[in-house]
Formats: C-alpha cells, sequence, structure tokens
C-alpha cells in the first residue's frame, strides 16, 4: 500500500508540471503566433488531460482491497495507460494535420527567438519529469507512471523536433522545416502511444509478461535449495503495483507441516527480495513421489528409491506447466 501512495503523490507532482508547461507553451504561441509552437501546446492538453485521467486511477488503485475487489483494484492502472495511450496516438495525428495545414498555409512568425528559449525550457522539464516518473514506476511495478513517464519524454522529442525546425527557420527562413520535423515526431509519439496501449491491454487481459519471469525463473534457478526438488504450474500476474505469484512447489513427502511451511517462506522470500515487497505468493506444497528421486539432488535421503540422475533445469516453459517434472 505504500507503493501506491507513493504512486499517487509522484502523479501529482506529474499533474501540476503538466498544467504549468501548458501554460508556458500557450504564452510562447501568444507571443509567436507560430502553428508549432501551438502544436505543441495541443500535445500539452493531452498531457493534462492524461495526467487527471492518471491520478484518478492511483487513487482506485491505492484503494484496499474489498469483498467486491479480492486482488485490489490495481487494474485501474491498465484502464488508465489505455485512455493515456490513446490521447497520445490521437495527438499524434493533430499534429500531422496541423503540420500538413501549415505546409499549404505558411504563419508569419515573430519574436521566435523568444518562443524557442520558452520552449525550450518545457523540453527540459518534461524530460527530467519524465525520467523520473519512469524510475518511480518501474521500482514499484507501477504501468500507469510509466506510461505518464514515456509520454512526458515522447512530447520532449517532439519539442525538440520543433525546436529545431524554429531555429533553423530562424536561421535560414526555411518555413517548410518545421512542419516536416513536427510530422516526423508525431509518427514517433503514435508508436509511443500504441506501445503504451498494447501493454495495457496485455495487463487487462493477464498475458504472460514473458520478460519478468525470465527474471524470476533464471533468480529461483539460481537460489535453489535440495529441499525445493521441483517447481511447477507457476503464473505471475500484475496488479498495478501488486505482483501476484501462484506456484506448487514439490518438497521432500517426510517433512512435517511446519517444515514444508519454511521451504514455502524461504521461496516466497527469495521472490520479495528479488522483486520487492509489493509481490503476494500462494505456494501449494507438493510431496515428492518415487519417479522425484531422479531428479532430487539431496544428499542423505534415508526415503530416496533410486539414484539421483540429473537436475531439471527450470525455464519459462517447464515451470508454467502443470505437470510435475520427471526424467
Amino acid at each position: 500500500m505504500e507503493a501506491a501512495r507513493t504512486n499517487f503523490r509522484v502523479q501529482q507532482k506529474v499533474t501540476i508540471v503538466a498544467v504549468l508547461l501548458f501554460i508556458v507553451k500557450i504564452v510562447a504561441w501568444k507571443l509567436t503566433a507560430s502553428v508549432a509552437i501551438l502544436t505543441d501546446a495541443m500535445e500539452s492538453t493531452v498531457n493534462v488531460i492524461a495526467g487527471f485521467i492518471s491520478l484518478y486511477s492511483l487513487f482506485v488503485a491505492a484503494k484496499p482491497r474489498d469483498s467486491d475487489h479480492p486482488y485490489g483494484h490495481g487494474k485501474a492502472e491498465f484502464v488508465s495507460a489505455a485512455v493515456e495511450g490513446s490521447l497520445i496516438s490521437v495527438a499524434g495525428l493533430i499534429i500531422i494535420y496541423e503540420a500538413i495545414d501549415n505546409l499549404i498555409h505558411p504563419h508569419v512568425i515573430r519574436q521566435l527567438d523568444l518562443g524557442i528559449i520558452l520552449i525550450s525550457v518545457t523540453a527540459l522539464v518534461n524530460y527530467l519529469t519524465g525520467r523520473y516518473c519512469i524510475r518511480i514506476g518501474e521500482r514499484n511495478n507501477s504501468l500507469a507512471l510509466v506510461a505518464s513517464g514515456k509520454h512526458l519524454i515522447s512530447d520532449t522529442w517532439s519539442t525538440l523536433g520543433i525546436v529545431i525546425g524554429l531555429m533553423l527557420l530562424f536561421a535560414f527562413n526555411w518555413t517548410w522545416l518545421d512542419s516536416a520535423v513536427a510530422i516526423l515526431f508525431a509518427l514517433l509519439i503514435i508508436f509511443t502511444g500504441y506501445s503504451i496501449i498494447r501493454k495495457s491491454l496485455a495487463g487487462i487481459m493477464d498475458e504472460a509478461d514473458t520478460e519478468l519471469l525470465e527474471k524470476l525463473v533464471a533468480y529461483l534457478q539460481a537460489k535453489r535449495r535440495d529441499n525445493w526438488i521441483d517447481l511447477h504450474n507457476v503464473r505471475f500476474i500484475k496488479y498495478g503495483s501488486i505482483l501476484h505469484m501462484d506456484c506448487h512447489l514439490t518438497v521432500p513427502w517426510y517433512l512435517n507441516v511446519h517444515e514444508a511451511h519454511k521451504e514455502v517462506e524461504a521461496l516466497s522470500q527469495e521472490v520479495r527480495s528479488a522483486f520487492g515487497e509489493s509481490v503476494e505468493t500462494f505456494v501449494h506444497s507438493d510431496g515428492c513421489l518415487e519417479f522425484s528421486c531422479s531428479i532430487c539432488m539431496k544428499k542423505n535421503c534415508t526415503e530416496r528409491q533410486s539414484e539421483f540422475v540429473r537436475q531439471i533445469e527450470w525455464t519459462t516453459d517447464n515451470i508454467a506447466s502443470n505437470n510435475k517434472h520427471r526424467i
């Protein structure tokens, strides 16, 4: 819950910054009458709207679980990210439209040097805020914060593209260049929006996170204990800042309930140490069977029925299977 509250506070700051930067861009547009700067300001309206949407989603995600939502409210972040990704893509299309219109009907620009300075400052602030957002979001497993951060950074690149176009326009009077650069970076914005939508839909549909699962498998393989004979039926699901892990752990059949529970707790603690305290684990312990002896490395086992042959290395494929491993 502390991670969720931190995410909410960070998004509050991001939303305030978005509003302030939007005001600066509107001032720059009024001073210069540059359609490129107006385009950047229009894209910033998406930042403001998306900021408030993310803020609300993080407020919902921070709510404690209840009888209607036993896994918490974390999936609100996925919905928020999907909306934000859609808005980013729409903003990219609007920028392309405005840039083409500017090519056909060029606008007279004034006080361009002042406009370049103001817009450059917003680009720097956007980038720093975006990096901060992504760092906290990745640490707390918050898709909403990561999406906000990527949005701000994509806004930085589009702003820099506009600044470059305006600087060349200021130096050489190439009136077509700011529109051309705006179109190029609008395509980048659209791609970023698509990536965010794709990831949010994957979360809503509980799609397996292959990268996350590979990290888990490699870590547990390195930390493997003799009493962890087998691991299978592993599921990793993300709900906002919370990770849920379900699995079956095979331990020696003769361990009593307390001893088996110690092995389960040891496995859970290893996962939390690698992925943070916001991980919830549900581990079912199985007793080993006769065919398990050939893959069991436990030494001096008085109940061994056959010799150890080899250890089966855990992979993303075989730990997801619902079958106990055997040779």
